[in-house]
């Protein structure tokens, strides 16, 4: 295919050329991957200002979309591509291939560092959902650090720069220029832009970031971010959000009821750190989508009502695809179970051919975690209208990369984005969080509280 840039892809590109270190800060749907690639051909084969070229991603996009988007379009198909995937023999001989891009899941960073030490080879570095970086403890951070010296040119590419909060950024932007910007160190990061919140004793669980300091801490990274909104570039077909609440039989709303009031309990007159709520809040989802574990790992059953709701949309569907986000292991097992035509996505080459099934209409009923199918998956060609949430989640940036899986560039026709909410449960909480923007702990953490609160007031 022939590809003749949009105005904002020739500025990407550009931006990359001219700049040897800088994050693409554009949103899902602006052609981020084409863009770099269109940079990553000229600086290796006009400008000679790349020698070899390492592409860091999620393992999926690693897998499948880097390649098909070289091999889609016509001046990029000379590109040799390395996949640096499957067990250590597989990766060192995808090194040593000859290649002008080689491709490894972010997982394989660390490896990688240690694999090469001192003689780092790759003089150019692009960073795929660089917000995956976020975590200066993480070991895939700390690897990548001790090299960035190393990089002549490293590009960091994602839509969600600072997915839960301001404090996100500095870890990302230390990768890209070695904090220049932002401060060596996180503490001084924190220091500058931050003052602390709740704490236990010595121990801060969170900061709020100070008056103006998001104006000034995008103030201070602006010469090398380029920052783009999707809605002021494309004309994207309209997405249609509905959340269809359910009533839950008065017997599967009295166990809901009781299965809460055995959780909160304990916690009536006890504060509830960040990890106690996530694992409360986790299990409210759980019952509010029909089904908990037990102590015995077992599923118990509560109620059927999401799945009876979903049966009737992929009716309303006429035989169009319908795309399933679930976030628990049973709802899985109980969706696949009610409609045997539903497939997941598989990993390696089964879940490239999965891709390609779907996007020619031969999967009527995708089943996705949004963990797993969050970024760089290209699933907009098919005739899918429908995307369905079984589970809600409290992640702003996993809900939005999901729905931008279909709902992007290349979409044809309107999305419809459906929340199956049951009535009275935690799923109304979450899905309220997602409508303000609101997201991560502090919504989580809320939205507990508030229910022991309830649950106070009913004593």
């Amino acid at each position: 295919m022939k590809f003749i840039p949009h105005q904002y892809q020739d500025y990407a590109t550009k931006r990359i050329l001219d700049t040897p270190y800088i994050a693409l800060l554009l949103e899902m749907g602006l052609g981020k991957t084409v863009s770099t690639l269109t940079a990553m051909d000229l600086l290796l084969n006009d400008y000679f200002d790349a020698g070899r070229v390492l592409v860091i991603a999620p393992l999926r996009v690693a897998e499948d979309t880097w390649a098909r988007e070289i091999e889609k379009w016509d001046h990029l198909q000379h590109l040799r591509i390395s996949k640096v995937l499957g067990s250590a023999t597989a990766r060192r001989k995808a090194l040593k291939a000859e290649a002008d891009i080689y491709v490894i899941n972010r997982e394989n960073v660390e490896w990688l560092v240690s694999e090469y030490g001192s003689q780092w080879p790759f003089d150019t570095v692009v960073i795929d959902e660089l917000s995956s970086f976020k975590n200066p403890q993480a070991k895939r951070f700390k690897a990548l650090r001790r090299v960035r010296p190393m990089m002549k040119r490293v590009i960091g590419l994602t839509g969600t720069p600072a997915p839960n909060s301001l404090m996100d950024l500095w870890a990302p932007m230390y990768l890209i220029d070695q904090g220049e910007r932002l401060g060596k160190t996180i503490t001084g990061y924190r220091d500058r832009y931050f003052t602390p919140g709740s704490r236990s004793g010595h121990v801060v669980y969170e900061w709020k970031a100070k008056q103006e300091a998001e104006g000034r801490v995008y103030e201070a990274i602006s010469d090398i971010a380029v920052s783009m909104k999707a809605e002021d570039w494309l004309e994207l077909p309209e997405r249609i959000d509905r959340t269809v609440q359910m009533p839950l039989s008065p017997k599967a709303q009295e166990q809901y009821k009781k299965l809460e009031k055995e959780l909160l309990l304990p916690f009536l007159d006890a504060d509830v750190v960040a990890s106690t709520a996530a694992v409360l809040s986790n299990k409210l989802l759980q019952m509010a989508s029909g089904a908990v574990y037990d102590e015995d790992k077992g599923v118990k059953q509560i109620h059927n009502a999401k799945l009876d709701a979903l049966e009737d949309v992929i009716e309303a569907a006429n035989g169009n695809p319908v795309m399933v986000f679930y976030n628990f292991k049973h709802s899985l097992s109980r969706i696949q179970e009610r409609f045997p035509q539903a497939r997941i996505l598989r990993k390696g080459k089964d879940g490239n051919e999965d891709i390609r099934a779907w996007n020619n209409d031969e999967i009527p009923l995708l089943l996705l975690h949004p963990k797993s199918a969050g970024h760089g998956l290209n699933l907009q060609e098919s005739s899918c209208r429908t995307v369905v949430w079984f589970d809600q989640i409290w992640s702003l940036e996993e809900d939005q990369q999901a729905n931008a899986r279909v709902h992007r560039q290349g979409v044809r026709h309107n999305i419809v984005v459906i929340r199956l909410v049951a009535e009275g449960t935690m799923d109304e909480e979450a899905v309220e969080a997602l409508e303000r923007k609101a997201s991560g702990q502090d919504a989580l953490m809320e939205a507990v509280k508030a229910r022991i609160e309830r649950m106070k007031g009913h004593e």
